[in-house]
């Protein structure tokens, strides 16, 4: 029996109806089953013929979800140990008042590049970030544009759910998305750097009661026993990366999959922390902060299922050879407007590979390339008000929703400046 091939219409149907109740603020994995049942049947399937299009979606991302999981191992060490905030605070304090911003933005990157969640990263960096920009003078859009787009930029070169998520999605290395995302980051962070500084007069002062003397209960570890985790995860997850770029065998051969990396990582630093006995409580935080995450991929995985068994791939590549543009720009447009439909890089870049992936692929794009392009289009509209990023970070820096959109536009350029330069090099240069 042949497989079903459902209409077009009827999947992208289901994909706008999942964007309309996301928007009404819908749970967002409830909204993406609603709209893959609903595009399924629309696309000329019966109910049972859908449901079994929906489970086969859900099974495809089922490694990106256990990698997740796994994840969950180093996320929580980092975070309940007290070794993000600890790094966090010594970039700050290092580099002090002066390269305030320089500072806030680093801070935000590393820790979100490290692996912790890039929401959670901005509310670790907020108080000492707070704390050194009223002694400079920086306003709080400065500021918080600068834990974003650090955060940005360090989130696409992380071992983060929507690294993994992008990564299984084209069926590439994890680790080959982190290092082909580097100089992309890297213009993130510029761009981040110029940006701030020259909104850092704009909107409102940091006022004392925005300040927080509060600090982890938690003993911190020293800066050098708070890096032996996450220096470890990107040594070991870069090794095989590095020896096909540098065509060194030994090094290419070396393939251990991050579902183990990432929790020996987090084991290891937790030994040189001396909080080994806490190994039961941090691990269980950690999978605790990445069930929504993991459930949310699901969700993703039913709507890309439908839409990826419809016969839309065909659609867009004759649409585009018809109009003469190049196919490449379907990648980063793809994780653009997923990323916008859901407000989120892990949703988006997972959507927008089960949608588009195959359309994409066709037009002779490479998966790594693909998939860094998707990934980092995934960043210019993620955070929009219908998403949770958008209300965190306001209330990180105790900012209201009207001073909080007028941030959009900033961010949006940094992100938008990471997919530029994601296009060129792996679209049209390499």
């Amino acid at each position: 029996m042949e497989p079903i091939v459902l209409h077009w219409v009827g999947a992208l149907a289901g994909l706008a109806l999942a964007i309309f109740l996301i928007f009404k603020k819908l749970n967002p994995v409830y909204a993406l089953f609603a709209g893959a049942l609903v595009g399924g049947l629309l696309g000329g399937a019966n109910i049972e013929d859908t449901v079994s299009i929906i489970i086969a979606g859900t099974n495809s991302v089922m490694p990106a979800v256990v990698r997740v999981l796994a994840a969950g191992v180093l996320a929580g060490i980092l975070i309940e140990s007290g070794a993000a905030e600890k790094i966090a605070e010594t970039i700050v304090i290092k580099l002090g008042e002066k390269k305030a911003i320089l500072a806030i933005t680093l801070a935000a990157m590393i820790i979100t590049a490290v692996g912790v969640f890039v929401t959670v990263s901005i509310i670790i960096v907020a108080p000492i970030a707070l704390s050194v920009a009223k002694r400079a003078g920086i306003h709080k859009m400065a500021i918080l544009l600068s834990m974003i787009g650090g955060g940005k930029a360090g989130n696409i070169i992380s071992p983060n759910p929507n690294t993994i998520a992008v990564a299984k999605g084209f069926n590439v290395d994890l680790a080959s998305v982190m290092v082909y995302g580097f100089i992309p980051a890297i213009a993130g962070l510029l761009t981040t750097l110029i940006v701030a500084r020259l909104i850092k007069g704009k909107g409102e002062e940091i006022a004392e009661a925005d300040l927080s003397l509060e600090s982890s209960e938690t003993e911190k570890p020293s800066f050098l026993t708070a890096m032996v985790a996450p220096v470890v995860a990107i040594i070991l997850l870069g090794i095989s990366p590095i020896g096909n770029i540098l065509n060194i065998e030994a090094l290419a051969s070396f393939q251990i999959d991050s579902m183990i990396i990432l929790p020996l990582a987090g084991i290891l630093g937790l030994i040189a922390m001396g909080k080994a006995r806490k190994i039961i409580d941090y691990t269980a935080s950690g999978l605790n902060k990445m069930t929504g995450v993991a459930i949310l991929l699901i969700g993703a995985g039913a709507i890309a299922g439908i839409i990826s068994q419809s016969d839309l791939s065909g659609v867009i590549v004759s649409g585009i050879e018809a109009t003469g543009i190049s196919g490449t720009f379907l990648a980063p447009i793809a994780g653009i407007l997923m990323g916008a439909a859901t407000a989120s890089t892990s949703t988006g870049s997972i959507v927008a590979a089960g949608t588009f992936g195959e359309a994409i692929l066709a037009m002779g794009v490479a998966p790594i390339s693909a998939a860094v392009m998707v990934h980092t289009g995934a960043t210019v509209l993620d955070h929009l008000p219908h998403g949770n990023f958008f209300h965190v970070t306001a209330e990180s820096v105790k900012m209201n929703i009207q001073n909080r959109m007028g941030l959009i536009p900033y961010e949006t350029i940094i992100g938008l400046s990471m997919t530029i330069v994601a296009t060129v090099l792996y679209g049209f240069l390499f």
